[in-house]
């Protein structure tokens, strides 16, 4: 059974956003590229997974759509045990065009289990997962919490409104997994990283594949308002700001 985990290349969360070309491009200078966090939960947990010799998983591949520039990143995934590595030479122009590139690479290579995270940290789109199923016509699932390989068949938690569901899916399918697929994101071990280093990253190009949105400009969030206290005597006043002018109540 082969595990492929679709990667997004994102800038870390502590990096200060700044926009260039009239606020319609972000700004990369001295950005700090990582894995995206869901998407470094599922590499983990398709690792666990190979770890466990019950659960028949032979290989584990990360796909990503980008540049040579995230091939740094790519190495990141090899690092922490990734197998190999599958690269379009491209630039992630919107969702579509990113699941339409992503679709290739799985009818290539013909995995079992695709699994990608909810969104990336950078769009929060959370559309790649569902897209990616319906151009492959491969069943999926979403709100994954947790991935099982039973007696060959993959049982799967989902978190819903006021409890858990347990499924079971046919290989091959498409899960969308959130928070709780794995515990903590595995680290990279010293033996990993040089590993990593001889570890293939196979480069394609990409195919034909419209672009459905276009970005007309980006707007930072306004500053946070400076923060009053009331005296817990007079509620008369909190009542009155956050009628008249929170207009929250």
């Amino acid at each position: 059974m082969k595990i492929l985990v679709c990667m997004s290349n994102v800038p870390d969360t502590t990096t200060k956003v700044k926009f260039v070309d009239d606020n319609k491009k972000l700004d990369i200078t001295g950005i700090q590229w990582v894995i995206n966090p869901w998407d470094e939960l599922s590499l983990t947990r398709a690792l666990e997974l190979k770890d466990d010799a019950s659960a028949g998983v032979t290989s584990v591949t990360v796909a990503h759509v980008g540049p040579a520039t995230s091939e740094p990143t790519i190495r990141k995934a090899l690092a922490i045990g990734a197998d190999d590595a599958i690269r379009v030479n491209a630039e992630p122009a919107d969702a579509y065009y990113v699941a339409a590139q992503l679709a290739e690479v799985v009818k290539a290579e013909k995995y079992d289990i695709i699994l990608c995270g909810i969104e990336s940290s950078d769009h929060n789109g959370s559309t790649v997962g569902g897209m990616l199923s319906e151009i492959l016509d491969y069943p999926s699932v979403s709100a994954v919490s947790q991935v099982k390989i039973e007696n060959g068949q993959a049982v799967i938690n989902r978190e819903i409104d006021g409890g858990r569901e347990i499924v079971s899916v046919p290989v091959p399918f498409v899960a969308v997994v959130q928070k709780g697929i794995a515990k903590e994101p595995r680290i990279a071990a010293m033996r990993g990283i040089m590993m990593a280093r001889t570890k293939p990253i196979k480069v394609v190009e990409p195919v034909p594949a419209e672009s459905y949105t276009e970005v007309t400009g980006f707007e930072m969030p306004k500053p946070r308002a400076t923060c009053r206290f009331i005296e817990a005597e007079n509620p008369k006043q909190l009542i009155d700001l956050l009628q008249n002018e929170a207009k929250v109540i």
